[in-house]
């Protein structure tokens, strides 16, 4: 879970921070933080394994290209249908934009062989990684929860500035 937050978060931090320079529309910021959680959605194995799934449909299956960019790309374009014909596009660009930042996040990782997870599906390409952290180290939720807390009082400050030099 603590993952999942983390990779919510940072949409959060980066439109807030953009939203001071840039003007656009804060309510897509949520729809961004939703995005994030798109590469996630590989989990969904714990609850429906694959070979259920293989079973049902008399084919290999595999939730793994979920995580991917592809996956991003699919899923991203599935859940803006919902938005109406003239947000539909918006609503796609947050989302990826949320996915995305989660890909690169999860990009950071510790990996054994020093490789992260194939983000191209399908080829099968996996781009060296830093290493800068182990997804279970609690330290990097903290920091990500630390961050978001600072951005938001720092964008209430902002606004309240801005909300004061427009009727002054």
């Amino acid at each position: 879970m603590a993952e999942l937050l983390t990779h919510v978060l940072v949409p959060y931090v980066l439109l807030t921070i953009a939203g001071w320079r840039v003007e656009f529309d804060r309510r897509w910021v949520p729809v961004a933080m939703g995005g994030a959680a798109i590469p996630d959605l590989s989990k969904i194995a714990i609850v429906l394994d694959s070979k259920t799934v293989e079973q049902a449909i008399g084919h290999g299956f595999t939730w793994s290209p979920i995580s991917s960019l592809a996956g991003v790309l699919v899923i991203g374009a599935a859940i803006s249908l919902l938005f109406g014909d003239r947000l539909r596009r918006r609503a796609y660009a947050a989302l990826l934009f949320g996915g995305t930042s989660a890909l690169v996040v999860d990009g950071l990782r510790v990996f054994a062989d020093g490789r992260s997870n194939f983000w191209l599906y399908p080829i099968y390409w996996r781009p060296p990684t830093p290493s800068l952290y182990v997804t279970s180290d609690s330290r990097v939720t903290v920091v990500a929860v630390s961050v978001a807390v600072a951005v938001f009082l720092l964008d209430r400050y902002v606004s309240a500035s801005r909300e004061h030099a427009s009727t002054a």
